[in-house]
């Protein structure tokens, strides 16, 4: 496929970029989420992200990678927010950690099991909080692009779809998607919301969501030029819930990888939610840096604004052959943990 599956008609002089980052306590759950050396780790995952894509490469350091040796998607988003002199904006909507770098803050606790209890606190507060940074943006830029850093998002992601009432599928960050697991975290948070008669759209993200979702949302309200959600299921769970709410659904970008994914059928899904989706596809199996061909067998897939940044630099003019230039420039800044990934 070309590099983007279609090319919209925006155009804008002010270009801004930001990811919401959160933590799900479902990705500490064995088997949900790959993005960290383990499900503990997955907990860090986002602090991780939304320090390097602020800082870039610490020289001393290790490409932080999946457990299968795939270089975290914050690398390529990186590499592509400084090919475009992006400078990016990092929310902070619910971590356990708290982060060691500037970011804009929602104050919000980090996401519960939705198995057990609520999820997320106070969600209306959150897309109202949201709505607010929204706004101060939409002062400063005219188009947006926003991402996240979630992991286990995908499972909160299919527990909202399907008690909004679609049939959707999600993807994984795994190669085999743990589609079983995440069906029986479903399962049982579905009856939770079935036993209680729950149909409001804010009191299914309290019950079945993540700290991110009301967030971007209410960014989305809030900012008066051009959104695009960068993000594959998680954002297209987002997209579902703005339209529960009467708000006007932004497109979606996201790569590939997502698309390719027999088990999430993305375009199914965003049919049926009515969003409007974009793809791009990275072609990481022809970059030679092993760490990132790993994509194409289906691993990570997408994450931490990567299909968006890629978007972004394609629409500002820059080819395909300077993102690829650019993205191994940028590997080659890290110490390696495989001495052999820039052979």
């Amino acid at each position: 496929m070309p590099f983007l599956s279609e090319i919209p008609d925006i155009t804008f002089k002010k270009p801004m970029a930001a990811m919401v980052i959160a933590n799900s306590m479902l990705s500490a759950v064995p088997g949900v989420s790959a993005a960290g050396a383990n499900p503990k780790a997955t907990l860090m995952t986002p602090n991780l992200d939304g320090k390097l894509i602020l800082n870039g490469p610490d020289r001393s350091a290790e490409i932080p990678m999946s457990p299968r040796g795939c270089a975290t998607p914050a690398t390529v988003t990186r590499a592509m927010f400084e090919l475009c002199e992006i400078e990016p904006v990092i929310v902070n909507a619910g971590l356990v950690t708290k982060p060691d770098f500037p970011c804009m803050d929602v104050y919000a606790k980090p996401g519960e099991d939705p198995r057990f209890g609520d999820a997320v606190e106070k969600p209306e507060e959150l897309y109202k909080r949201g709505v607010a940074i929204g706004r101060q943006w939409g002062k400063y830029s005219d188009l947006l692009v926003l991402g996240e850093s979630v992991p286990g998002g995908t499972t909160t992601a299919l527990c909202v779809l399907r008690a909004l009432g679609y049939n959707a599928g999600v993807s994984s960050s795994f190669i085999e998607n743990p589609a079983t697991l995440k069906a029986e975290i479903c399962s049982e948070t579905l009856a939770r919301i079935k036993k209680d008669n729950i149909t409001d759209p804010f009191d299914i993200i309290r019950y079945a969501g993540d700290p991110m979702m009301p967030v971007v949302a209410g960014i989305a309200k809030g900012y008066k030029g051009r959104v695009v959600l960068s993000g594959g299921t998680q954002m297209l769970s987002v997209c579902a819930h703005i339209k529960s709410v009467g708000d006007k659904m932004p497109p979606f970008v996201t790569t590939e990888y997502v698309r390719a994914d027999k088990s999430a059928d993305i375009e199914k899904s965003a049919r049926e939610v009515g969003a409007t989706g974009w793809y791009v596809d990275p072609d990481f199996k022809n970059i030679g840096i092993p760490s990132l061909a790993r994509y194409e067998n289906g691993e990570v897939k997408e994450g931490a604004v990567l299909g968006g940044a890629l978007w972004l630099a394609y629409m500002m003019n820059f080819s395909e052959r300077e993102i690829f230039e650019k993205i191994r420039d940028y590997m080659g800044e890290f110490r390696c943990k495989n001495q052999t990934d820039l052979a």
